[in-house]
Parts: C-alpha cells; sequence; structure tokens
C-alpha cells in the first residue's frame, strides 16, 4: 500500500486564491532565472571553441552536460518536494545553483575545468520539478492547465540567456555571471519569504525509493515521458545547439546566433501556455498531436536546408510554436491523471526524460556534422520522433479521461 500522505489539492469549484498568484508569480520568476543560469554556458560555446580550440563534438559535449544533469537531478528534486515542500526546496536550489555560476569565472580557460562546472550547473535545471507541484496544488483543475503553461514560461529563461549572455559579455568576460549570481541571491532571498506551500499539505511518510518506485511503476509516467522527451526535449536541445547550428551553418556572428535563438526560445515561451490553455478545453493528448504533427512537418523542411530568410526562419518558429504547445499540453495532462500526493515524484521524472530528450540531440547533430558537414539527417531523425509522437498521442493517449 503507498504510504505516501496525500495533499490537499485545490477543490475544482474553487476560484485561485491571492496566494496561488504569488506563488504562481514567483515560481515563473524562479524558473526563468535558474534556467538563464543552466543555459550560461551554450551561448558563449562559440567563444569557448575558439579559445580552447575544441571540435564541434566537444563543445556539443560542453554544453550538453549541464541538460543531463539538470535533468537527472529533477527525479530526486521532485521527490524532495513532495516531502519538504516547495516552500524550503525553492530557496534552497535556487542559492546552491549561486555556487557553480561564480566557478565559470576561473574555469573558463580549461576544459576540463568547465566540464566539471557544468555538471554543477545542471543544478539549476531542477527547479522545474519544484515549480509543478507547487502550482499544480494551489490551482483547480478548471485553471491548472494554463497556470502550470504560465509557471511554463520561466522556459524563457532559455532566451534571456540567448539574448543577453553574449550581450553582456560584451562589456566584460565575467560580468555575465556576476549578473546572474546577483540575482539569484535576490530571488533566493525573496523566494525564502514569499513563496509558500498549500495550507494542509501533509508531508509523505514513506521513503525516497518507494515513493519513486510508485510513481515509477505508473504506466502513464513513461507515456508522458516518451512525449515530452519530444517536445520538451526538443525545446531544450536547440536552446543549448541552435546558436552552433546557425554560426555553423549560416555563418552568423555569435551575436546574431544568439538573437535568434533567443527569438526560437521566445516563441516556445508564448505557445507553452497557449497549450495549457487549449488542454484546458479539449483532452490535451489532442493538442499534443496536432502540435507534435506540426513540428515534424516543419523539421522535415528545415532538413532540406532552406534559406534563412525566409524559410528557415519560418521553418523553425513554427517548429518552436509546436514543441511549445506540446510541453505545455502534456503537463497539463500530467496534473489530471497523476495522484496529488505523487504529482513531485512524477513530475520529475516525466521532467528528467524531457531533459534528457534535450541531451541527446546537440551531441547527435555534432556528431553528424562532424562526419557528414550536414544537418540534414539529424532534422529527419527529429521529424520522425516528432511523428511517432504525434500518432501515440492521438492513438493511446486521448483514451485517458479527464479527472473529475
Amino acid at each position: 500500500m503507498d504510504t505516501a500522505a496525500k495533499q490537499s489539492p485545490a477543490p475544482a469549484t474553487e476560484k485561485p486564491s491571492g496566494a496561488a498568484y504569488r506563488n504562481l508569480v514567483m515560481a515563473t520568476i524562479g524558473f526563468a532565472l535558474t534556467f538563464w543560469a543552466w543555459n550560461l554556458i551554450a551561448p558563449m560555446s562559440a567563444d569557448y571553441k575558439d579559445r580552447l580550440g575544441l571540435s564541434s563534438f566537444q563543445q556539443s559535449l560542453l554544453v550538453a552536460v549541464p541538460v543531463l544533469v539538470g535533468s537527472l537531478g529533477r527525479i530526486p528534486v521532485g521527490a524532495l518536494t513532495d516531502k519538504y515542500g516547495a516552500r524550503l526546496m525553492f530557496p534552497l536550489v535556487s542559492a546552491l545553483t549561486i555556487v557553480p555560476v561564480l566557478l565559470l569565472i576561473p574555469a573558463k580557460d580549461s576544459y576540463g575545468a568547465m566540464l566539471a562546472v557544468g555538471f554543477l550547473l545542471g543544478l539549476g535545471g531542477t527547479t522545474f520539478a519544484i515549480g509543478i507541484p507547487l502550482v499544480n496544488s494551489w490551482f483547480p483543475p478548471a485553471d491548472r492547465g494554463l497556470a502550470l503553461g504560465v509557471f511554463g514560461m520561466g522556459m524563457g529563461g532559455v532566451a534571456l540567456s540567448g539574448y543577453f549572455t553574449p550581450r553582456i559579455a560584451k562589456h566584460g568576460d565575467n560580468l555575465p555571471f556576476l549578473v546572474v549570481a546577483a540575482a539569484l541571491v535576490v530571488f533566493a532571498a525573496l523566494a525564502a519569504v514569499l513563496i509558500s506551500d498549500r495550507p494542509g499539505r501533509q508531508v509523505p511518510t514513506d521513503t525516497l525509493a518507494h515513493r519513486l518506485g510508485a510513481a515509477g511503476r505508473l504506466r502513464v509516467t513513461w507515456e508522458l515521458s516518451a512525449l515530452y522527451a519530444i517536445g520538451f526535449g526538443g525545446i531544450v536541445a536547440f536552446g543549448v545547439y541552435l546558436p552552433t547550428y546557425l554560426k555553423t551553418w549560416y555563418e552568423l556572428s555569435p551575436t546574431d546566433a544568439g538573437t535568434k535563438a533567443a527569438g526560437f526560445a521566445l516563441v516556445t515561451v508564448i505557445f507553452r501556455p497557449i497549450g495549457g490553455w487549449l488542454s484546458d478545453r479539449m483532452h490535451p493528448a489532442l493538442v499534443s498531436s496536432a502540435a507534435l504533427g506540426v513540428a515534424a512537418l516543419m523539421a522535415i523542411v528545415q532538413a532540406f536546408d532552406p534559406k534563412l530568410v525566409p524559410g528557415g526562419t519560418i521553418a523553425l518558429l513554427v517548429m518552436a510554436a509546436g514543441l511549445g504547445t506540446a510541453s505545455g499540453s502534456v503537463f497539463a495532462l500530467v496534473s489530471q491523471v497523476t495522484p496529488q500526493a505523487k504529482v513531485g515524484s512524477v513530475t520529475g521524472i516525466v521532467g528528467a526524460m524531457g531533459g534528457l530528450g534535450g541531451f541527446v540531440p546537440p551531441l547527435v547533430m555534432g556528431a553528424i556534422y562532424s562526419a557528414k558537414g550536414s544537418y540534414s539527417i539529424g532534422f529527419m531523425l527529429l521529424s520522425d520522433l516528432a511523428l511517432a509522437g504525434c500518432v501515440y498521442a492521438y492513438g493511446r493517449m486521448r483514451t485517458i479521461q479527464r479527472d473529475a
């Protein structure tokens, strides 16, 4: 028998309170800042490649390591949030992320040191598994999809990083790291005061391993993980690798490449709450299926290497809209089919798989380009995965009934 105590969710007929919106705003800001920190290496990766004499694969590995660690870290962090609550976990993880951000300063001239710090920087990517159960508990089912979508806009930290990091670096190599560290200090202090767990939250009494095992035995956990690995994984993969792709294939400057990559990330941010909003009005699986179908089609278009203006730009932005919508709708589905006391644990696993979905593509793209001098194969692989997700979401996931 599952001994986890159930957290009292918001009743379906209840209107969101002021505290609910306060927690949503704080969680979204914290998610954005820690995601900026998580993605600090990617916008500067071209500079590191030139400075350290890296191959395309080494460059890809450098930007992928934080993604891997941040993804796997969501599993224990999600379970710990079930146990200790977001009121403790959010400011704690935000404060701990300051350490690797500052360590990027002395590590920047050594590839080995950068990999080690990138490993620690992955901590910033775990706050996703803190915010989802927090927001899920505060909002009633009728408003939950949109609320989770708004929280998901925090992944715009990737866009902030892509746009601002290289520009801030023009005024000093170390300045981006100091700015982000200072922002995290301020947020951690405010979060300790303003973030609160929903009243009546009961602490699970069973062990971390038992709760993770119970979440892992749910079939829907792995079905959702697969869909999220495609949707959110695609977003993360493009967030960390798009600057490299644009600089290498279209010969853009690092600043221009970072700006256009930020535009891609901004579109995903805008469409994530749209995916949640649509999922409040129709079955989330239908939204996911349509969105992944659009992403698959655009990946095929990009595989034929269109000119950046207008063909490539349109294909990449529409793909971003599809992936953003899918990532929002998948977590709307999580909130409907997961027992409240297991939301953190399931979120950790699903979020981890989504992040891992973003870890592999940059390595594949770098390896394929090194071997073939082309990115077309990589885009065709993405289209195959997105099409498979489209078919599965429509054929299987739409049969899952709404939670009353």
